[in-house]
């Protein structure tokens, strides 16, 4: 056993505890949480550290698989030049994409990452993924506008989901303007059968909502670009979270992913359905890609579930939860540490069904223990750092 003493240990399922002690066995159980008033045993090392120690980090969206692409598109360019540069950038040596994809699973372990809700498009990361130290679950991803193509779609996913088995695995749609009403009702009724959870990038620009609502918009152009015949899809006269919510199965627990133009209206409309919804927030990656943010604030006034992901190093320079909670902090100052914490951590474990282990330091879990250095007070700043303890 080895135990570490910080000036606070945020278990983010109570108060802080000034002066914090945590133990730990050799594999990283919690065996107590105490503060420096409860003496440890006499031979247990115990080990001083000057910053606040929090649970492991839970990123539920990421493409460890795109990781070759780092630095190779150019920021700020919006969604649909971005679309088209993965679509050139992303046929590479398989070799390459596998070193890439091992490293950044080393860079999330050294960032304090203990959990991943990974997007696959095919096999090649499930040998890494078997190995790491981080537990994955690993949505296949389908994309594809075209009903008549549905049905050879679907039977690909459920092949590569085959080949990731016995690891944690669901099929999932891409996105509203990327996947049609028929391969959403293949995917409902897969979910409807079994447990199936879902991630689906939602509204990350403004030219998603126009096309749903006129057929308007940058995606007519992309299909063009890519030479798809979108002829028989109608305009919907309503935004695309809308228009997709009725699609989606009421038995699973559903991620939508960026929500850079989700309005106040597209929430009442969600609430209107039984729908188990919880929202992920990638600001570095929207900075990134759209040069904007969520409206956080009206997702935090709404009491909504919120979880944070890094998305991939074709839009990130680093995979770092630590690195998204300080830019929403940068840009929200109203937020809290505690709420930051729970959003990074217990939110994250408990829709991807891990949370009896991960998410907060609590006795017989092993959450994995993160130090934050370099605060003010309780407000991160540019100079908090994450360092691994367990």
């Amino acid at each position: 056993m080895k135990s570490f003493k910080a000036d606070y240990v945020y278990t983010v399922c109570a108060d802080p505890i000034k002066n914090g002690i945590v133990t730990v066995d050799d594999n990283g159980k919690i065996i107590s949480v105490t503060n420096d008033n409860h003496p440890q045993a006499s031979d247990t090392p115990l080990e001083e550290v000057s910053g606040i120690i929090v649970p492991g980090f839970i990123n539920t969206h990421c493409h460890t698989e795109l990781s070759h692409m780092k630095d190779r598109i150019a920021a700020g360019g919006g969604l649909i030049d971005f679309i088209k540069d993965i679509l050139s950038f992303r046929t590479a040596d398989e070799a390459e994409v596998i070193a890439a994809a091992e490293a950044a699973d080393r860079e999330m372990y050294d960032n304090g990452i203990v959990a991943v809700g990974d997007i696959s498009n095919n096999i090649l990361t499930a040998p890494l993924k078997a190995k790491s130290k981080l537990y994955y679950h690993t949505f296949i991803e389908i994309l594809g506008f075209l009903p008549d193509k549905a049905d050879e779609l679907f039977e690909k996913a459920l092949e590569i989901a085959e080949g990731f088995k016995p690891q944690s695995t669901s099929i999932t749609a891409h996105a509203p303007y990327s996947v049609s009403k028929e391969l959403f009702k293949l995917i409902k009724k897969h979910s409807d059968a079994g447990t199936n959870l879902l991630s689906i990038h939602n509204q990350e620009c403004e030219d998603e909502n126009k096309f749903y609502r006129y057929k308007l918009g940058g995606f007519i152009d992309l299909y063009k670009h890519l030479g798809v015949d979108i002829g028989y899809f109608r305009p919907q006269a309503r935004n695309s979270l809308q228009s997709i919510i009725p699609l989606l199965t009421n038995r699973q627990k559903i991620l939508l992913v960026h929500n850079t133009c989700t309005n106040l209206k597209d929430i009442y409309f969600i609430k209107r359905f039984d729908r188990k919804i919880n929202w992920c927030f990638c600001p570095n990656a929207n900075l990134y890609i759209e040069k904007r943010l969520p409206k956080v604030d009206l997702f935090v006034n709404q009491g909504l579930n919120i979880t944070l992901g890094t998305d991939s190093l074709a839009s990130n320079d680093k995979l770092c939860i630590l690195s998204e909670m300080r830019t929403l902090q940068q840009n929200f100052p109203s937020l809290s540490i505690d709420t930051l914490l729970e959003w990074g951590t217990i939110n994250g474990a408990k829709f991807l069904g891990i949370d009896n282990e991960k998410g907060t330091i609590e006795v017989g879990k092993t959450p994995g223990l993160n130090l934050l250095t370099g605060m003010d007070g309780v407000k991160l700043t540019p100079d908090t750092r994450v360092k691994k303890l367990v």
